[in-house]
């Protein structure tokens, strides 16, 4: 059953997915807008038994707290959450579509660490294309984390698990998942598209203060610099 609230994160994750880049500060303040409140959600367990509060009271505040801080932050560091978002993204792909492509035949410390490495790696990769590809990195970074949500990859039954066992197991996903690879594809050609086109222009020519901060080009001074 689809609630106002699955819908409101699949609306967002498409948004994200098919003009992230194209609006680059409404797409990571919103990243850091669903980022922080996802943390705050996760967070909210451990402050529960300190905090006289009704649980879904408590939860919900959390969320609204780090939707504020993830967004003011995104907001106000905007090179600095590229990077951020490239090394999210980078991890999450070097630790579940990398890794295990080297680690399936290891057991034990030895394929243990060979997903940390895969991980570690791939934030580095991903930090880095951040710092010299800023709209690069944001068209793949926001197709990706948008099809998570549009595609239903991550919902709110999954955070809803992952705070009930305090732990990130049930927010991962299946990165081959068909209708995931779906909107990740078409979100992130359809994005080079707009800026190939020229409709990037127009877009933030429509968007009051888009122009603060747009990924118009892929290096890190252009993109602080505005267009």
């Amino acid at each position: 059953m689809i609630t106002p609230l699955s819908a409101g994160l699949v609306v967002a994750g498409l948004l994200l997915a098919f003009v992230g880049a194209a609006v680059s500060v409404y797409a990571v303040t919103l990243t850091g807008i669903l980022v922080g409140a996802g943390a705050g959600y996760l967070a909210a367990p451990t402050v529960a038994g300190v905090i006289a509060v009704d649980g879904l009271a408590l939860a919900g505040a959390a969320a609204a707290l780090g939707a504020a801080v993830g967004g003011f932050l995104a907001y106000a560091g905007l090179s600095f959450a590229v990077v951020a978002i490239g090394g999210l993204v980078g991890g999450f792909a070097g630790r579940f579509a990398v890794g295990p492509m080297y680690a399936a035949d290891a057991a034990g410390i030895e394929g243990t660490l060979l997903l940390v490495g895969a991980t570690l790696a791939g934030v580095a990769v991903g930090a880095l294309f951040g710092f010299v590809m800023s709209r690069t990195t944001l068209v793949v970074s926001t197709a990706f984390i948008g099809a998570a949500f549009a595609s239903r990859s991550i919902t709110p039954a999954t955070l809803d698990a992952a705070t009930a066992e305090t732990t990130i197991e049930p927010l991962l996903f299946d990165v081959s998942a068909p209708a995931f690879l779906a909107v990740f594809a078409l979100g992130a050609l359809s994005q080079l598209g707009l800026f190939k086109f020229g409709y990037v222009t127009k877009l933030v020519a429509l968007l009051p203060g888009a122009r603060r901060w747009t990924a118009g080009g892929d290096d890190t001074a252009e993109g602080a610099g505005g267009t």
